[in-house]
């Protein structure tokens, strides 16, 4: 069976639990969850979840089905037509090599987010394909942390 990525976007009402209650729905079947980025809708009651997941078309159907189910659900968005994003953030040593830095940042719509006496750290937001290449990339200057952020999706 192949496996198949997929990106669901919940709206659900904004109550205690709601995490839980879909974390909950994946665990006790077995599903996984890749990416998980949850935030409240600016001046309304209800939050987006961007979920990331993988399974066979049959398993992904069942998880679309349970998540309707759920009662705090308002609305599950499945549509492949989005644009989606994920944020990292890449702690280098000041005394790396960093000749290239800037070129590698131009590409992955990256910045300086902060320099110390002793770091830098740098961020690049993009498709999550290439985030996962611009870690690789940025193996090169020895990086002391990666963090990366959960996807975020929108409807075109």
């Amino acid at each position: 069976m192949k496996e198949i990525r997929k990106v669901i976007s919940v709206i659900v009402i904004n109550e205690e639990a709601v995490l839980s209650r879909i974390a909950g729905l994946f665990a006790g079947r077995g599903y996984n969850i890749e990416s998980l980025t949850v935030a409240p809708i600016p001046e309304s009651d209800f939050s987006r979840f961007t979920i990331v997941t993988k399974g066979s078309e049959r398993v992904l159907e069942q998880i679309t089905k349970q998540l309707h189910k759920l009662i705090p659900t308002y609305k599950v968005i499945e549509t492949q037509e989005v644009i989606e994003k994920e944020m990292v953030l890449v702690k280098i040593p000041l005394n790396a090599n960093l000749s290239g830095l800037d070129a590698i940042l131009n590409g992955y719509h990256g910045i300086v987010a902060n320099a110390s006496e002793d770091t830098l750290i740098v961020m690049a937001v993009d498709d999550a394909p290439r985030i996962q290449n611009f870690i690789k990339i940025m193996k090169k200057f020895d990086p002391i942390e990666v963090v990366r952020g959960g996807s975020v999706s929108m409807e075109k």
